[in-house]
């Protein structure tokens, strides 16, 4: 039987970067705040000696158990799901900070148009440009709504970048506050070519800090050492803005901050109209304990945000037949595919240094940046050259054709391992009626409870979209000035067995109607006023860039909103 605790404020699922950011601003403003996290706590400490690529980037010791808890996928409704027994496709954080922990730090605003995308594409191009099935929407809310909150993330992070950035991004009210990280001979021959391209690249905006920085909290950090082990590990240094070196301690200092680890959330309580508390677990005991709470607050991955959701009969699940229902709605998740390689015969980089957030970039081909009128696809790609640290395990590098084994295998990768540079795209994805989230009828996790199904395919949209951008990304690398250049401008059928991109977005979409949204544009439930859910699984598409940006203004956005809820509870829209 539960143990029934005594009720509190506010509850917090998932202490990552959205529940770090909200804990911390809420128990600044004088709120209690109770924090639960299923994985096990962690500081700065736990990241000392951890340049171990077996450890951490082949066996993810900082990632979920795939024993305990995984997703089942199949790229139908077609087909029978099954579950991911190996990490392959994205990886998924567990532990305090959660994926805020392992992320590179390559910091990108989403466009302007990205929060438009439908109207904007209608009055460019008329309603016949969005293909049946494409269930592109606005998001509810607008970029210049939105900008105060990248500023509120930015500062707070510590990002780096160049003072202006480019006009085809998003304006910017307030500059970076330190400046961007140094520049690689390999990123001046990229920024150099597409400069005579007439494109306009810039250094991608960082958190992996480039100066001694103290933000307005108060708190100070360490720059970065270039060391190259950032996506994947925790930084030893503090160097790479996380939640454990930025807002938890912020909220754990306040003193209202009661955060419990190894408690996984397995259901939120409720009345039908509004969340009474959480149920959980203590996993190392498997006691488990109810929480009420007055206010709810679900910050977890975008699949366990879904699937908490689901489990508690929460909301409306969707139906992809009868397109009704919001809950697994619009799922989708990043293209890539479209680069260039380019080798030198003649001379070498040193490219096992480097950072998580370290190369330059160009938007001249994302968003609606430039003219669909006669292609086959909407949006676009950020198209980017990196230099995050190729570690010796799983980085063998050799031109197409090479044999995956042998002399021949260990005479070409240990020739080309300081001689080959990539120029890639990092494209955006566009949802589908008939991708979405929902429970597996058949598998369980370790507690019995039914697994997150999800339901995938690329479309010919993306494959026309890596076909395009891959010619784009060989313009850039035949500049480069390199013995020769392979281009990869095609991508399949979609395989959740290879590494990708962990850049999974959807599922509990935020918008303007209770109908096709989860959430109104603070983030709060439309079927129950006092929880707020918060992360990517509040995007309705994903963009050609990385999202942590967009997941951290929108939680100081929520925390804002959430504030406004405890002084006047009701609607916030």
């Amino acid at each position: 039987m539960a143990t029934k605790l005594p009720k509190v404020p506010i509850v917090i699922v998932g202490m990552g970067w959205v529940g770090g950011i909200i804990a911390a601003e809420l128990t600044k403003a004088g709120h209690s705040v109770v924090g639960l996290e299923r994985g096990k706590s962690r500081n700065t400490q736990d990241y000392y000696h951890v340049h171990d690529e077996l450890r951490y980037a082949s066996r993810y010791e900082l990632m979920q158990d795939l024993s305990k808890e995984t997703v089942t996928f199949r790229n139908t409704s077609k087909l029978r799901a099954l579950p991911m027994r190996s990490y392959g496709s994205f990886l998924l954080g567990d532990g305090l900070g959660g994926a805020g922990v392992h992320w590179n730090g390559q910091y990108y605003r989403f466009l302007p148009y990205d929060f438009e995308i439908r109207s904007k594409t209608i009055e460019r191009y008329g309603a016949k440009k969005i293909p049946e099935g494409m269930a592109i929407r606005d998001w509810g809310i607008k970029y210049d709504e939105l900008e105060p909150y990248y500023v509120k993330y930015e500062q707070m992070a510590g990002i780096g970048g160049e003072p202006t950035t480019p006009a085809n991004v998003g304006a910017m009210s307030k500059a970076f506050p330190v400046g961007p990280m140094k520049k690689t001979p390999a990123m001046k021959l990229f920024e150099d070519s597409a400069s005579k391209l007439g494109y306009h690249p810039y250094v991608i905006p960082s958190a992996n800090l480039t100066e001694v920085y103290k933000n307005p909290d108060g708190i100070e950090r360490a720059p970065c050492q270039y060391c190259g082990y950032c996506e994947r590990f925790g930084c030893e240094y503090g160097a790479k803005a996380d939640p454990v070196v930025t807002v938890l301690p912020v909220a754990q200092k306040s003193g209202k901050l009661d955060l419990r680890t190894h408690a996984n959330v397995t259901e939120i309580l409720h009345d039908g109209k509004k969340a009474t508390g959480v149920r959980y677990v203590n996993t190392p005991t498997g006691e488990e304990y109810i929480q009420p709470a007055d206010i709810v607050i679900m910050s977890s991955y975008l699949f366990s945000n879904v699937r908490l959701l689901l489990l508690s009969k929460l909301g409306t699940p969707y139906d992809p037949v009868t397109d009704t229902g919001s809950v697994g709605r619009n799922y989708a998740y990043q293209v890539n595919g479209a680069s260039t390689s380019v080798m030198y015969e003649d001379r070498e980089f040193n490219l096992a240094m480097g950072a998580g957030a370290l190369g330059s970039s160009i938007d001249d081909f994302n968003g609606d940046n430039f003219d669909h009128s006669d292609l086959k696809f909407l949006h676009g790609a950020n198209i980017r050259f990196t230099q995050t640290g190729m570690r010796p395990i799983q980085y063998q590098p050799a031109p197409t054709g090479t044999p995956k084994w042998g002399a021949t295998f260990k005479k070409e990768t240990l020739h080309y391992a300081n001689r080959i540079l990539t120029v890639a795209a990092q494209g955006s994805s566009m949802p589908w009626r008939h991708h979405y989230l929902d429970l597996d009828p058949e598998y369980k996790d370790a507690l019995g409870l039914p697994l997150i199904r999800l339901t995938f395919d690329f479309e010919d949209q993306d494959r026309e979209l890596v076909k395009y951008i891959a010619g784009k990304t060989k313009e850039i690398a035949d500049g480069m000035g390199g013995t020769k250049t392979e281009i990869h401008d095609s991508i399949k059928q979609y395989n959740i067995v290879p590494y990708q991109s962990t850049h999974n977005t959807g599922g509990t979409i935020m918008g303007s109607d209770p109908k096709t949204s989860v959430v109104n544009n603070y983030l709060q439930m439309w079927d129950a006023e006092n929880v707020f859910i918060c992360g990517a699984s509040a995007f309705s598409h994903n963009s050609g860039f990385n999202p942590t940006a967009t997941v951290g203004a929108l939680a100081y956005r929520a925390a804002e909103g959430i504030a406004k809820y405890i002084a006047k509870p009701g609607s916030l829209v």
